[in-house]
């Protein structure tokens, strides 16, 4: 038996090919039956050749599905449960899962990595099932629903970490630095965390316009220098509570530094490419920094709810939607910036 799936061939093509149906090979495991995955701002990095990865490794990390078999030792979960798998898998249960940190789990990894299925599948084996996948309950849910519950598995809980790290409180004056899908999710996590103002940084109308849609009060549309000049000039020169530093570049995080106010914090969730930390504003201006790759399994519960109860609709940042046929085009329309989020749906 075989399914398929999309893997890595070279920097701008990935393709779909004929990838062994995933089995039990650990009473831990479960067989995941994919049901939406999508494209992620950091797979671009490998898929533009600027991270390495293995030709003819599968890819993804982001999706939901349904259980279509679980291991003997697997207790929270059943044949038949929808559930969503958080970007990374973990025991639950080491010392760094117990203190929030899923994605340092001593026995845990990736999707598609290490002879790992990968989450732009039709089926996936998880490892540590219990640990990592997260039930839903209920049935009937909307395609909405399901949308922005695929959302949980990164994008959404990675701006909410975004936000946590950055100590956003009722209250906060906010900046989301990055208009991609975790920069307009920060701005959904930092208005659920009771930010009186969220200022997004953004240059793309549709972008704009969803980050209002979101709750984002304010709109800068400048870059660089010019965008801290017109925070600052917002805050009427003092700079905000926290900086929500959602790209990664070296750019983003100087901005990010450069408006966070004297004895504000900077949450940083980009995966860092040419970044280097400004030690000396941050002694200066006592600025803290907080963040990494969001535990977003410890996040997920805590969301969860707002998403099923309509509190909150993520899923609104996919703006282009394929099958796993288009899984090539799913990339290169993000990498033009043609779409906010692919999504990239298996049944």
């Amino acid at each position: 038996m075989s399914m398929r799936a999309a893997v890595f061939r070279e920097p701008r093509t990935i393709e779909v090919a004929e990838r062994p149906d995933p089995q039990i090979k650990e009473p831990t495991d479960a067989i995941v039956r994919v049901l939406l995955a999508c494209v992620c701002g950091s797979d671009l990095w490998f898929y533009r050749g600027e991270s390495p990865y293995e030709p003819g490794v599968p890819v993804g990390h982001e999706f939901i599905g349904i259980d279509e078999e679980v291991g003997s030792d697997v207790h929270t979960l059943a044949k038949g449960d929808l559930v969503v798998a958080p970007f990374a898998y973990c025991d639950g249960t080491c010392p760094h899962c117990l203190n929030g940190i899923t994605t340092s789990c001593v026995n845990g990894g990736v999707w598609g990595l290490r002879g790992n299925d990968g989450g732009q599948g039709e089926a996936v084996r998880s490892p540590l099932a219990d640990g990592t996948l997260v039930r839903v309950p209920g049935s009937g849910h909307s395609d909405q629903t399901l949308r922005s519950l695929l959302t949980l598995s990164d994008v959404m809980a990675t701006g909410h970490h975004a936000a946590v790290c950055a100590g956003v409180r009722p209250g906060s004056v906010v900046a989301v630095v990055g208009d991609g899908a975790v920069g307009l999710c920060a701005v959904i996590a930092a208005r659920r965390l009771g930010a009186s103002r969220v200022i997004a940084l953004s240059r793309h109308p549709d972008r704009q316009k969803l980050a209002q849609t979101f709750g984002a009060t304010e709109i800068i549309e400048e870059r660089g220098d010019e965008a801290t000049k017109a925070v600052l000039d917002s805050t009427d020169g003092v700079g905000v509570d926290a900086a929500l530093e959602c790209v990664g570049t070296g750019l983003a995080m100087t901005t990010a530094f450069d408006i966070a106010r004297p004895g504000g914090t900077v949450g940083f969730v980009g995966v860092p490419h040419g970044v280097e930390l400004p030690v000396g504003t941050m002694f200066s201006r006592n600025i803290g920094a907080r963040g990494g790759g969001a535990p977003v399994r410890a996040h997920i519960p805590e969301l969860l709810d707002d998403v099923l109860e309509g509190r909150i609709d993520p899923g609104l940042v996919f703006d282009f939607e394929t099958n796993l046929n288009g899984i090539d085009e799913a990339y290169a329309a993000m990498d033009e910036r043609r779409a906010i989020k692919s999504l990239v749906r298996m049944a």
